[in-house]
């Protein structure tokens, strides 16, 4: 028993060998399939990758997941343009409205501005209702016989010879004892004495020749020379008149003959120099000034009229420059 036991091992090895080696062979070609199976699921995986790239990832995950879009959330306008629109042409048809309401108010005052104007030239031009005494004459050193041959003397030596046309020699200038028309008459001592006083006011000469010009005439006022300084200072506005010292020259020749005793001449000058520009230099004097000629001519309605267009248009110098001269005038015009 033993030894058929022996006898048989070989053959028993030799059948489970056989019957391993089909086991082996169905592992190896298990594990063979396996690798073949899962390189087969790679290269499809990969294929699935280039040919749907960022797929849902149904049948295969992506490797690399696709990068999350950030959202960014822009802001809400507050209004449409249609809106903006609208807002931008009702603050158009506001403006405009202003613009309109201005313009008219601008009119009204202009519309007041020219009936006062016109009544100051009425009052300028023609003689009023309740006329005061005559002017009187001018007040001169020199007698009223000689005044119109010192006026032309004093003319000639303050233009140094600029005024070729000699001036008549006035009717009421008649001399007691017959001289030969080709022969002036000769001066008073009076009237000699006053061109030489004239002559004796010196007159500037600067770069500015026209400025010299206003200046002479001021110091001729300023002297009391009143004929003089109007010669001079009509001679410099018909020479300079875009100055820049018209304004002071014209606002001067009224004080002249408002100083001399002739306010209706005076008024002119201040009337014309306010209505040369409300901008100059002395146009808010003019005014005042007008108030003050009317006045002496016992024509209180059109001296109101004038201080009450200085307080319209000049409201600074009624309370500043020119107002101690203001309420000098005001309280000589009794305005109701």
């Amino acid at each position: 028993m033993t030894k058929l036991h022996w006898a048989m091992r070989p053959l028993l090895a030799g059948i489970v060998l056989a019957m391993a080696a089909p086991g082996a062979a169905q592992s190896a070609g298990d594990s063979a399939g396996d690798v073949r199976l899962r390189k087969l699921e790679a290269e499809v995986a990969a294929l699935q990758r280039q040919v749907f790239p960022g797929g849902d990832g149904k049948y295969f995950a992506p490797l690399v997941q696709p990068g999350q879009a950030v959202s960014t959330t822009t802001g809400t306008p507050a209004t449409t343009p249609v809106t903006d629109l609208l807002v931008r042409m009702d603050a158009i048809e506001a403006q405009l409205a202003r613009i309109t309401a201005q313009n008219e108010e601008t009119q009204n005052k202009l519309a007041q501005f020219e009936a006062r104007l016109a009544a100051l030239s009425a009052a300028a031009a023609s003689s009023p209702t309740t006329a005061g005494p005559p002017a009187p004459a001018a007040t001169t050193p020199a007698t009223g016989a000689t005044v119109g041959a010192t006026t032309a003397t004093n003319l000639t030596a303050m233009t140094g010879g600029a005024s070729a046309t000699k001036p008549a020699t006035p009717a009421a200038t008649k001399p007691a004892t017959a001289t030969p028309a080709t022969t002036p008459a000769k001066p008073s001592a009076a009237a000699a004495d006053r061109v030489a006083a004239v002559k004796a006011v010196q007159k500037p000469a600067t770069a500015d020749a026209g400025d010299d010009e206003y200046t002479y005439g001021f110091r001729l006022w300023e002297a009391r020379f009143y004929p003089e300084a109007q010669q001079q200072l009509k001679l410099y506005l018909q020479k300079y008149p875009r100055h820049g010292r018209s304004s002071h020259a014209r606002n001067l020749l009224g004080r002249t003959y408002l100083d001399e005793g002739n306010p209706r001449e005076a008024a002119s000058w201040f009337l014309q120099n306010y209505q040369a520009g409300k901008t100059g230099d002395r146009a808010p004097d003019s005014l005042l000034f007008l108030a003050e000629a009317m006045g002496r001519l016992k024509d209180t309605n059109r001296a109101c009229v004038a201080l009450a267009q200085f307080v319209d248009d000049y409201p600074r110098e009624a309370t500043g420059r020119l107002k101690t001269q203001y309420d000098a005038t005001r309280a000589k015009v009794k305005c109701n």
